[in-house]
Formats: C-alpha cells, sequence, structure tokens
C-alpha cells in the first residue's frame, strides 16, 4: 500500500499518531506540520530513527505545501484546558486555531480525506465542514470511536470475552452527553442480559448482571482520570485514528461511530455528531440508520442540542 498521510499538529497525539503509523505499512510517505519547528523536527527524528527494521518510508518536517497529494489529513492541533478556563473558552481558541490552519491545508490538499481529531472534536468537525468548502464526504470526526474502544474494553474486563466478540457503540458527542444505545449491543450476536445467563449455564462462577450505568461512567471517566494518573491521553487515541486510516485505504467500506454532519437522521440536522456511519475509501458514505428506542432518540437529540448550545455562542 502507497499512501501519503500529512499530519497537522506534533503534540502528543499528532506525535503518537505518527509513530504508529511508523509501525504499519498504511503509509509509504509522512508528512508532520507544527508551528513549532523544533519540535516536529524532533519528532521526526526520532520515529525516523525506529524504522530501519521495515520497508523504507519517508517521515518529514514540512510546511503545509508539503501536504500536496496527501490521500489523507489528519488535523490533531489545538490546546488543553487550562484551569479555570470554560469550555466556551477552550471551544473558541481551538476554532480560531483551526480557522487558521483550514485554508492552507486545503489549498495544498483539496482532494485529500480529512480526519478531524482536535477538541471539541464534535465542534471541530462541524466548523471544517462549515469553513473548507470541501464536500461533507471528504470530512471525518473521530468522533466516538474512541469512547467505543473504552466501551468494549470494559465489557471485555466485564465478561472475560475477546474484544472482537463485542458490537457495542457509543452514540453522540464524543463528551459528557455521550451515551450507550444498549439495544443494539450485543456479545456473540446475543443481547447482553442473554450473554450473562449463557456465562452462568457453562461457567464455573456466577457472573453479576451488567451495571449498565457504571459502564457508561466508566466511558465518561476514563479520559479524565488517564489524565489525571498521567497528563494526557494519546495511545488509545492514536490507535483509533490509525484504525479509522486503515478503513478509509481499505478496499471495502465499513462501519464506525464517527463524527459527520446530520442530516435529519432521527430528527437531528446541522450539527456533526457521532452514530453508526459508512465510511470507507470514498470518505463517508451515509449514516446507518439503525433502529433506536424512543429514550435512546431522546438521549441522541440531547447530545446534539448541547453541542447547538456550544456552536451558539463561538464565533465562526
Amino acid at each position: 500500500m502507497s499512501s501519503k498521510i500529512t499530519i497537522i499538529g506534533a503534540g502528543s497525539v499528532g506525535s503518537t499518531i505518527a509513530y504508529t503509523l511508523s509501525n504499519g505499512d498504511m503509509a509509504s510517505e509522512i508528512v508532520i506540520i507544527d508551528i513549532n519547528k523544533q519540535k516536529v523536527e524532533g519528532e521526526v527524528m526520532d520515529i525516523a530513527q525506529g524504522t530501519c527494521f521495515r520497508d523504507p518510508i519517508s517521515i518529514v518536517a514540512g510546511e503545509y505545501e508539503d501536504a500536496k497529494d496527501s490521500d489523507i489529513v489528519i488535523i490533531t492541533s489545538g490546546i488543553a484546558r487550562k484551569p479555570g478556563q470554560t469550555r466556551i473558552e477552550l471551544t473558541q481558541t481551538n476554532v480560531n486555531i483551526l480557522k487558521e490552519i483550514t485554508p492552507q491545508i486545503v489549498a495544498a490538499a483539496p482532494n485529500a480525506l480529512y480526519i478531524i481529531v482536535s477538541n471539541p472534536v464534535d465542534i471541530m468537525t462541524y466548523v471544517f465542514t462549515k469553513i473548507s468548502g470541501l464536500p461533507e464526504r471528504q470530512i471525518i470526526g473521530s468522533g466516538t470511536i474512541l469512547d467505543t474502544a473504552r466501551l468494549r474494553c470494559g465489557l471485555s474486563e466485564h465478561f472475560g470475552v475477546a474484544q472482537k466478540n463485542i458490537h457495542a457503540y457509543v452514540f453522540g458527542e464524543h463528551g459528557d452527553t455521550s451515551f450507550v444505545p444498549w439495544s443494539r449491543a450485543h456479545i456473540s450476536c446475543v443481547g447482553i442480559e442473554e450473554y450473562t445467563s449463557i456465562l452462568n449455564s457453562i461457567g464455573k462462577e456466577e457472573k453479576e448482571p451488567l451495571d449498565r450505568a457504571a459502564m457508561e461512567e466508566y466511558v465518561h471517566k476514563s479520559g479524565g482520570k488517564i489524565i489525571a494518573n498521567k497528563g494526557a491521553t494519546f495511545y488509545a487515541v492514536s490507535v483509533a485514528v490509525c484504525k479509522l486510516v486503515s478503513i478509509l485505504l481499505a478496499a471495502s467500506d465499513s462501519t464506525a461511530t464517527v463524527s459527520s454532519m446530520m442530516h435529519g437522521e432521527y430528527g437531528i440536522s446541522d450539527v456533526c455528531i457521532s452514530t453508526l456511519t459508512m465510511v470507507g475509501p470514498e470518505g463517508v458514505k451515509g449514516k446507518v440508520p439503525v433502529s433506536l428506542t424512543d429514550d435512546e432518540i431522546a438521549k441522541l437529540r440531547k447530545s446534539a442540542d448541547s453541542l447547538k448550545a456550544v456552536i451558539a455562542e463561538i464565533s465562526l
């Protein structure tokens, strides 16, 4: 596979994505762009020196024009919330950074597929969709793909089953109003309660019923706990983004909980949010119309409304 991937932002997330990509075979060329030239040059040198054990790959510290002919552009630029800073203040700061980046990168790589990772990712995806001038199919927010990974990790630990056998998702914003549509959650083709019964019928120890609220809290609080313990989160999000890269470079489409513009699905419009979405080499094909309960639809609309409230207070 020969693909060119440009990463905007050489912070912990951007550089870890570059490192992860350098250990695989998805990219033959990686360009990293950052306003901090010294930092990006150091990251490139460190990553490149570890590639002697793989097929040749080009990893360079570049400028926006070096993104020409990129197949995928990954935007990770932005700052973390500072003590005392409100969500609105953080959002406006990162929106301003994105507004500065967008015309430069789009001019250099107008045909690339764009993965937006910068937080708050749903709002950043919305802003990029509105200001880039690109077709919506080319714009994919990483959305709740990480939240879904955290959910499956938690379920795997609870049930003692491989994560690949778990089909459960997190919908909504990448944030506190996200939720699990439990009506669509399955393990090895059966529902959660039925799977618990199966385990109890074949196991030696009685398995406690799943505490759904506690599992959703685990998903919501994981990021904050990691930040409290080590200062930042970047391994899991980088793997999740690289998985999304592999989907976009694959020969056929896949489904993933990524953030993209809503056009009336579940009664929601003009906001980017995560539901099950068909994505592949042509970008976003569309939302998969998964049947949800009335309560789940209400939660999704509440999540969308919370994002719209923030959008209404920022300057685009």
